[in-house]
């Protein structure tokens, strides 16, 4: 895919966004987020039905996953999805904004309930988290500056690339032989590429179109893409604590799904249906 091919995916919108992640931890009483700590012995979702209310972790700034509108409100496709869920499971979604990092901090120490962030799968999350069935499903792209030589994933090789550290675009970047930044935000990447302080940047195929919709002028290319589409779930602790959270969470997803919720979800924040694989 090439940097003229926007003219096909100019319909997408110009707003949108997503949640991010948490979940319960050790102790009995609540952790900073407002989310309630889950014993070795008790069940998260029992405790989130007590209080009315699951709290996701997100970082609020990632348009069209998570984002805020232009009257200051919390939206996004991740935003919304996690709102739907926790309407199917009774109760009402908090959100608690903050960097990745500290995201993936608060899901470990048991400060969230799940992150609603357009979390990706792979095999070294898997290892560590429980993962809801997909909700999405994303094509990461490389992204560059309009003269740049980069044809390929390949080409990363010896090339300087930012994202936040810990992601999955900054591990593929670095797979393929990129030394990566770390960075707070896509903001703070685009600006590091147009001054040239970077080669390139890998990010959803979604985001670049988001952001040439809300800046045309942008002299901006998708160079490559990866092969395979990521999914995106919803991640939990991996306990015995959060086992019936997940199979109702993975419940809402499929109603969701069926109802064609998801699809209208993201066809709003995207412009095209990216929950089928």
């Amino acid at each position: 895919m090439i940097a003229h091919d926007i003219s096909r995916r100019g319909f997408l919108t110009a707003a949108a966004g997503v949640a991010t992640l948490g979940l319960a931890g050790c102790g009995g009483g609540r952790g900073e987020g407002g989310a309630a700590t889950a014993s070795s012995d008790g069940d998260l979702l029992a405790q989130i039905t007590e209080r009315g209310a699951m709290t996701f972790a997100t970082e609020g700034t990632w348009s069209p996953w998570t984002f805020h509108n232009e009257a200051g409100d919390l939206t996004g496709y991740d935003i919304e999805v996690a709102r739907v869920i926790a309407e199917r499971l009774g109760v009402e979604a908090e959100f608690a904004e903050g960097e990745w990092d500290g995201l993936l901090a608060g899901l470990d120490s048991g400060r969230y309930d799940t992150m609603a962030n357009g979390v990706s799968v792979t095999d070294e999350r898997e290892e560590k988290y429980d993962f809801t069935e997909p909700y999405a499903y994303n094509r990461i792209v490389v992204i560059t500056t309009g003269d740049s030589d980069i044809a390929s994933m390949d080409d990363l090789a010896g090339k300087t690339t930012a994202n936040t550290l810990g992601s999955s675009y900054a591990v593929l970047a670095e797979s393929h032989g990129a030394t990566n930044t770390g960075v707070d935000d896509f903001n703070q990447t685009i600006q590091l590429l147009e001054s040239g302080r970077i080669d390139a940047t890998l990010n959803d195929e979604v985001v670049f179109y988001d952001y040439m919709n809300q800046h045309p002028e942008a002299d901006l290319k998708i160079a490559a893409e990866n092969d395979e589409p990521t999914h995106v779930a919803f991640p939990l602790r991996k306990e015995a604590a959060t086992e019936s959270l997940l199979a109702a969470m993975n419940d809402a997803i499929a109603a969701l799904r069926e109802d064609g919720t998801l699809s209208e979800l993201s066809n709003e924040f995207f412009g095209v249906d990216i929950t089928e694989a």
